[in-house]
């Protein structure tokens, strides 16, 4: 499993912000809806323990790229 470091973190949570399903989503938990996603302490949505990436080409490239060089 790819352990994320802080600024691959502070990345998602930003970007976590921005993104139109993600944010739908937080909508629905806000309204008190039974979804697989929570909000931690932090603000950091997590499904099943895992943080939720955001549709962001970018961002999932530099993530992919980051799990090819930790193995």
């Amino acid at each position: 499993m790819l352990k994320l470091t802080n600024d691959f973190l502070e990345e998602v949570v930003e970007k976590q912000k921005t993104d139109a399903r993600l944010l739908k989503i937080k909508a629905l938990i806000k309204q008190g809806k039974k979804v697989d996603i929570e909000i931690d302490v932090n603000g950091v949505m997590r499904c099943r323990g895992r943080f939720c990436v955001p549709d962001v080409p970018e961002l999932k490239k530099m993530i992919l790229e980051e799990g090819h060089r930790s193995n």
